[in-house]
């Protein structure tokens, strides 16, 4: 069964994807950077819209993990309709309290999660966003949202109540269904047909399934957006039903092998409940200090959660008297009984930093206080506290520990979630499958699992882990969420299971260690020897003096209503049509004529788009001096042309506005296409090699067939590429985890090394794992060779270094990594080696052609056979 998202992947390949329209980015809220894979699901919808594939009514579903902004997709495409001509947007859920949350996040501009940018701009005109109830009296000029759960819609629909919505707001009019946790949509389609429904099944026939799919076929230029993160495609009826309607999938399993997700880890443990809350309490504020150290403000949240309300509700009064009476006997009874690894290193750090365990106690007694506690376990709770559980990463908000049961399954979105305590070692699994209530687990821990983003540095990527191939970093513990129980081997292994299917598997998750060799760490070259690095650097506009000639040269035509009207008659295909003859006429002229004309006209357009303010439009061309100077110079407005179509032989000064502001709003969109540029310097300065290569503890998920995260002299790796590099001296580290490519390429290698070690006094290759970085000299572009290749000549007083870069690639990576071949290329005639303190010393720097084993061989021979050849030189 070929699915819809397949299809449209058929096109991406084969050229014909349409690009992610800009006004959507431009309107969303700019503290929200779109992801590679959000781009691309506003791509699949443009593509599909826009298509002979799509259906009409329109119903599409995004299947989507948890925490990937499914809610910043549908406010996306609610502008992209809106451009489309739709107004009118019915958002309906099936849990009150994620409307109330959903509310906030596309109405309260205050809010943290405001979805929308400060002012919608569509085509030049502002857009306002209006919560209405029905859509009787709604704005034809903004885009009007309705909020309400599948159950009261139902019952609005079928039961007359004033001013709630009727059968009569979908007759006659377009509206865009927006269905979150759509899975929730699916009953009938489960249960098959109304034959196979039982007795009150049947007599409840208009479920609210049923009144949506009423509503939806209400009108044929209505569209449906689904969104949710757990579609099952492997039931049948489920299948057949979506296959053409599933317009991108992104499951969680992609998600978190994209590093948008935490790592997920089991803290288990013997000890009692108290303490192993108290465990969780204090790594909670050892993770607290480790972002303020790196001066990032986050404020970590631990999540207990309980078997029964009850329960719930005498385990926060026992938390709230044990952290109330909190001494330092107990921190200490906590360290000392605990073997785990990571609480050692908490311990460690409190040590080193002479936080005594009563400085530590006194801390969790404010910090964990009752009124930094919150309990969500009935309606009434839930509802009276969404708002603020939504918004837990705020600078105000004052929890730092929830009780629950299972209020928060569905629908709660917080990011500094670190820590789940089980608070119950019951288990209700049966034939050695997962429970209802361990899969509820697995859920949660999905939810959890968001990435809470943070950088330290303006390289990181925000919404990424950073530290998987450095997993001993201290800020590792901020991109991960430990689940706390009891040391239950079954449990744990139903646990699994149960991850495994939300999408996670916590055995696929290796760890490996790149350790340096002895040999190496004692040699000269690592002990005083450099390494060559880069930096970049904003590249200067001060040399642009003008639009770019695409933009100048164009001929802008706008077409008025001429009032040209037609007649046809539908059944008689040999009568000719009626056309109405209405003379029109074509006038052409230029932006600075109608600025000489009515200088306010154009003004009046150019007020209309941010972009034309002078103080912005100064960071695109710093050389314009004014905004006269814009509309007139050659260079900018001035001598743009515009093609006008009208009854008018001189338009009016209405239609020559009308004429300027489409001709502004395709100019102003290309404007806001420039970004700030960067270039990479061509002075590569020097660094201690022992400062920059260290041995490092990498982690992978899900390592197979001899590719990455799996040793060289595994027995799954090809026996053409097997080594035991611990023993081959020219290799700087005891093994080698890379792709199946770099594999290849060490084992290449091998063969020219024993060649290079009769002309080179050192010869050292060194694994690269994100310890080093370059940009390229065209634009900056962050880039991390795979290895590093050390060649040596001793010399009187000194001695001859080449420092060579090698990328090993694989074949379908090769035109998309283009640049960076052509970057290695360019090294060795273009940059310059810059040593801090004058030597007597003599460094070359080189970059090799891609190593390929089916494009690049003769190349890449060629390239070794050169290096070989150049000791001769030296």
């Amino acid at each position: 069964m070929t699915f819809l998202y397949e299809k449209i992947e058929g096109l991406r390949d084969a050229g014909y994807i349409e690009e992610m329209p800009s006004f959507i980015e431009e309107n969303l809220n700019s503290n929200f950077e779109l992801r590679p894979y959000q781009k691309k699901a506003f791509e699949n919808f443009v593509t599909y819209y826009n298509s002979k594939l799509r259906t009409y009514p329109t119903q599409t579903l995004f299947h989507m993990a948890t925490g990937s902004g499914k809610t910043l997709i549908m406010a996306g495409l609610i502008l992209f309709l809106y451009r489309q001509g739709y107004r009118n947007f019915l958002f309906f859920v099936n849990l009150s309290n994620i409307v109330r949350k959903t509310k906030d996040n596309f109405l309260n501009k205050s809010s943290g999660k405001y979805l929308f940018a400060e002012d919608l701009m569509i085509d030049g005109e502002h857009v306002s966003v209006n919560e209405v109830r029905n859509f009787q009296y709604s704005d034809d000029n903004a885009i009007n949202l309705c909020f309400t759960t599948t159950q009261s819609l139902h019952m609005d629909m079928w039961t007359s109540k004033e001013n709630a919505l009727s059968l009569d707001d979908f007759s006659g009019q377009k509206v865009v269904l927006i269905s979150d946790e759509a899975h929730h949509l699916n009953v009938e389609t489960l249960q098959g047909n109304t034959a196979k429904m039982n007795a009150a099944e049947e007599e409840s026939y208009h479920s609210w399934e049923s009144t949506v799919r009423y509503i939806f076929e209400a009108n044929k230029e209505n569209v449906l957006l689904e969104f949710t993160a757990t579609c099952d495609t492997e039931n049948p009826l489920l299948a057949a039903s979506y296959s053409n309607k599933i317009i991108f999938d992104y499951p969680l399993y992609k998600f978190r092998a994209d590093r948008y997700s935490k790592e997920i880890l089991t803290l288990r443990s013997d000890i009692p409940l108290l303490d192993r809350e108290l465990q969780a309490v204090i790594l909670s504020q050892y993770r607290l200090k480790v972002f303020q150290e790196h001066r990032i403000f986050m404020k970590p949240i631990v999540l207990f959660k309980a078997a029964k309300i009850a329960d719930s509700k005498t385990q926060m009064q026992e938390f709230c008297n044990m952290i109330k009476n909190l001494s330092a006997s107990d921190i200490e009874r906590i360290f000392t009984s605990s073997g785990s690894s990571v609480m050692h290193t908490v311990q460690s750090y409190f040590s080193d930093r002479n936080i005594t365990y009563d400085e530590l106690a006194q801390e969790l007694r404010e910090d964990f206080s009752e009124a930094h506690v919150v309990s969500v376990n009935d309606d009434k709770e839930a509802e009276e506290q969404q708002l603020l559980l939504n918004s837990l990463e705020d600078y105000g908000n004052p929890y730092r520990a929830i009780f629950e049961v299972k209020k928060l399954d569905e629908g709660w979105d917080v990011l500094n979630l670190f820590d789940i305590v089980r608070l119950y070692e019951t288990r209700d699994s049966r034939n050695g499958k997962p429970g209802k209530s361990t899969v509820s687990e697995a859920q949660l821990i999905g939810r959890g699992a968001r990435y809470c983003p943070f950088t330290v540095n303006r390289e990181q990527s925000k919404y990424q882990r950073k530290y998987d191939s450095d997993v001993e970093n201290p800020l590792r513990i901020c991109e991960e969420l430990y689940y706390h129980c009891q040391n239950n081997s079954r449990y744990i292994d139903e646990l699994k299971s149960a991850l495994r299917e939300v999408g996670i598997d916590l055995d696929k998750t290796v760890t490996c260690m790149y350790t340096l060799k002895e040999a190496f760490k004692n040699d000269e070259l690592y002990k005083q020897g450099v390494v060559f690095i880069n930096d970049r650097v904003a590249k200067s506009r001060e040399e642009i003096t003008g639009l770019p000639s695409s933009v100048r040269e164009k001929v802008y035509r706008y077409i008025a209503n001429t009032g040209k009207t037609g007649e046809d008659t539908v059944l008689d295909e040999a009568a000719a049509a009626k056309e109405s003859q209405v003379e029109t006429y074509l006038y052409s002229c230029t932006v600075s004529e109608i600025a000489n004309m009515n200088y306010g006209i154009v003004y009046k357009g150019l007020c209309k788009f941010d972009v034309f303010k002078f103080d912005k439009l100064k960071t695109y061309f710093p050389n314009v001096r004014s905004i006269k100077e814009f509309v007139f110079g050659e260079d900018y407005l001035g001598k743009i042309k515009l093609e006008i179509i009208s009854k008018e032989e001189s338009p009016s000064a209405l239609t020559l506005y009308d004429a300027c502001l489409s001709a502004l709003s395709k100019i102003a969109e290309n404007v806001s296409k420039t970004e700030e540029t960067y270039e990479g310097t061509k002075e590569f300065k020097a660094h201690y090699i022992h400062d920059i290569f260290t041995d490092k503890k990498c982690s992978y998920i899900n390592p197979h067939d001899g590719g990455i995260g799996v040793s060289q002299n595994d027995s799954s790796v090809d026996a053409a590429y097997r080594l035991d590099l611990s023993k081959e001296d020219w290799f700087a580290f005891e093994d080698n985890f890379g792709t199946v490519e770099e594999k290849a390429f060490v084992a290449y290698f091998k063969l020219y090394a024993e060649k290079l070690k009769k002309k080179y006094d050192k010869v050292y290759l060194l694994r690269n794992e994100r310890q080093l970085h370059l940009y390229s000299f065209d634009g900056g572009r962050r880039f991390e060779p795979d290895y590093l290749l050390f060649l040596q000549v001793c010399k009187d007083g000194g001695f001859e270094q080449l420092q060579v870069f090698i990328e090993p690639k694989g074949t379908h990576l090769l035109p998309v990594d283009k640049w960076k071949e052509e970057f290695l290329l360019e090294m060795q005639n273009q940059l310059v080696p810059v040593v801090q303190i004058a030597d007597d010393n003599n460094y070359k720097i080189w970059g090799l052609h891609f190593f390929n084993r089916k494009e690049r061989q003769k190349e890449f021979g060629s390239d070794m056979d050169r290096l070989t050849a150049y000791a001769e030189e030296i």
